[in-house]
């Protein structure tokens, strides 16, 4: 499968959980009034003379009650984790890594975050650690894959090689490629609201036994205590049924996804040693110390089909478990069982350098090829002249400088009216960041147009700290920078178009399927293959259109319906963007091979730097990855 199978195939199982979950929901129901009416019999109506009938509306109300707690947790809880990735994190427990962090384990782990982000096509994800947690595990949470986290426990930061350390990164990656995530978080919230019914059978039990009567001795029937305790016994068992059978839906989407992600994580990384070691010191680490990869917080229940290894142990293990047996996993790694290792603490790791230093391949496409150059060109440490500017790589992983360095990308000394009005306003509006803007200036124009958009993907997780007051103003700045010279250039809706999709308030809220095919997009494919097809000259415009609409027969493209004008109406392309966002899974691959299709020269099949940063931003705006042959092979120098 690939990346867009993967989606889809994550799309089917969350409407397979939906319904599980309705399911267990009305089994819940069900189970509720059955006892409450049994309840009721026995307390009520063979204890009174007479007999005393069910109240009117009993069991309407009763169903009424169960599904507000239920829905009402799972809605809460969906709320409280409204902002992906970095709720869970924190609800874990997580410390955020500060890009331009200078510990030397901190610096490894974001170095091969770094690597991997480049090569995958993906923003760089802000990285947690798990800091009070000593055994080894990770995992990776967000609503899209370019608005993830990865987190990692200290045990995991300090036991682990760099090797294995990138395996497991690359395990958590291919969540993040394969549609995970977002099905992990729908989770989180189904579970609290089906655990809500035996935590509030748990507190009124408390409230019976804590009570103190006030009954008189003419009241007849049973005291108010006594139902309560009853009643909240009955809501307790009952919503423990419901956490049974939770945890069984739990357990069963959850194990399969691992095996997926260790073979991703021994093709990405091209060494099977890699989550292989570290799934071996696992297994040492829990036989040292019974600490393995168990998780300690409170909550670790919860999310524990989120992480890379089982986070508690099970009684029932084969009928609960999150995840395989570990002989198991290493089985289907290396075709035969292993002994575990032992997981001592690395006390100084090696880091070559403080930029991203080189990488096995990675991608869908081009495994082999890059297993045969053994790394993509990103710049050494011993190589002095490949390395990026230090002051444009210092400014890129702080947070207090990186808007500097997207002010600097906008700005353009060709045109010298409008750039005098962008001073102006970045003196008026950028404050600090003005001058050092100006300074980075210098160096960004001594690169080509295609070196400048890594820049802003490397910059992304420190532009992500900054507040939601603090992006308002960056992306208000940005959008008056591009508007100075009153017209919008290619290179400036780039750049706009990836701020907006992973800074603007939309970014990483989950963004429900609402175009089955790309026939209901008809004028929409057409405005961007036409733009595309707008990077060629002359006839090579009309040319790159026709192949591009071949791919799509299904949508009768034909040769006049090209748009000349296109170029001058970005607004109109970012509301198509938008829409075609709305594309079920396993129709945006269509839409972007035609995208590619229309980008290449014929007949040598290449992209120009122009057309490779448009379908770049493209797909950063459709939140798929970028195609292989669209990836950087070289850091910006």
């Amino acid at each position: 499968m690939d990346f867009f199978e993967q989606q889809d195939h994550a799309h089917r199982q969350s409407r397979t959980l939906l319904i599980l979950f309705a399911l267990a929901v009305l089994a819940i129901v069900a189970a509720v009034n059955l006892s409450l009416a049994l309840i009721w019999h026995y307390l009520f109506a063979l204890r009174m003379p007479g007999g005393v009938a069910y109240p009117r509306g009993f069991f309407f109300v009763n169903t009424g009650v169960t599904l507000l707690f239920i829905g009402g947790g799972s809605l809460f809880e969906s709320f409280r984790l409204r902002d992906g990735g970095e709720a869970v994190a924190e609800m874990a427990g997580g410390h955020l890594v500060h890009p331009s962090s200078t510990d030397r384990k901190e610096r490894r782990l974001l170095n091969i975050v770094e690597e991997m982000a480049l090569a995958s096509g993906i923003a760089c994800p802000r990285v947690y650690v798990l800091e009070r947690e000593a055994a080894i595990n990770a995992f990776a949470a967000g609503y899209h894959p370019n608005q993830a986290v990865l987190a990692v426990t200290q045990g995991a930061l300090t036991r682990l090689t760099r090797d294995e350390l990138q395996g497991v990164v690359g395990h958590e990656f291919s969540h993040i490629l394969n549609g995970d995530m977002r099905m992990n978080i729908k989770l989180i919230s189904v579970l609290f609201g089906i655990q809500m019914i035996a935590g509030f059978g748990q507190e009124l039990m408390y409230w019976g036994a804590s009570w103190r009567s006030t009954r008189s001795r003419d009241d007849k029937g049973p005291p108010l205590q006594l139902i309560m305790v009853v009643v909240g016994a009955a809501l307790f068992v009952i919503g423990y049924v419901g956490i049974f059978f939770g945890r069984l839906i739990k357990s069963a989407v959850s194990r399969q996804r691992e095996f997926l992600a260790d073979a991703s994580a021994v093709q990405f990384t091209r060494n099977r040693d890699g989550i292989g070691g570290a799934l071996r010191k696992i297994g040492g680490l829990g036989v040292a110390s019974a600490c393995g990869s168990r998780i300690d917080n409170p909550r670790a229940e919860q999310m524990s089909h989120m992480f890379l290894g089982a986070a508690r142990a099970n009684l029932m293990s084969g009928l609960f478990a999150t995840h395989p047996p570990l002989q198991e996993r290493l089985r289907c790694i290396y075709g035969h069982a292993l002994s575990f290792l032992d997981a001592a603490e690395i006390i100084d790791p090696l880091e070559q350098a403080d930029v991203p230093t080189g990488f096995y391949g990675f991608g869908a496409r081009n495994v082999e090829a890059a297993q045969q150059a053994r790394t993509l060109s990103l710049p050494r440490a011993d190589s002095a002249a490949a390395r990026p500017p230090l002051c444009l790589l210092t400014a890129a992983r702080g947070s207090a400088t990186a808007p500097a360095l997207v002010y600097a990308l906008l700005l353009d000394r060709q045109e010298p009216q409008a750039y005098a009005l962008q001073q102006t306003l970045l003196r008026q509006m950028a404050g600090q960041h003005a001058e050092l803007a100006q300074q980075l200036l210098l160096e960004i124009e001594a690169m080509s147009e295609p070196a400048r958009l890594p820049w802003l993907d490397l910059a992304m997780p420190a532009l992500q700290l900054l507040t939601p007051t603090q992006r308002a103003q960056l992306l208000a700045l940005a959008a008056k920078l591009i508007a100075a010279d009153a017209r919008m250039t290619q290179s400036e809706f780039v750049l706009q178009t990836v701020l907006e999709r992973r800074l603007g308030p939309q970014a990483g809220r989950y963004i429900a399927v609402r175009y089955a095919d790309l026939s209901e997009l008809r004028g929409e494919v057409c405005l961007l293959l036409s733009l595309v097809a707008q990077t060629h000259a002359g006839a090579a415009t009309l040319a790159a259109f026709v192949r591009a609409a071949a791919l799509l027969p299904d949508l009768g493209l034909r040769e006049y319906e090209l748009q000349a004008s296109v170029q001058s109406d970005f607004f109109t392309v970012r509301q198509a963007l938008e829409k075609l966002n709305r594309l079920a899974p396993l129709a945006k691959p269509f839409l972007v091979r035609a995208l590619l299709t229309a980008a290449a020269r014929a007949p040598t099949v290449q992209i120009a730097p122009a057309p490779a940063d448009l379908v770049r931003a493209m797909c950063a705006a459709l939140d798929v990855p970028v195609p292989d042959c669209l990836l950087p092979t070289a850091m910006p120098t």
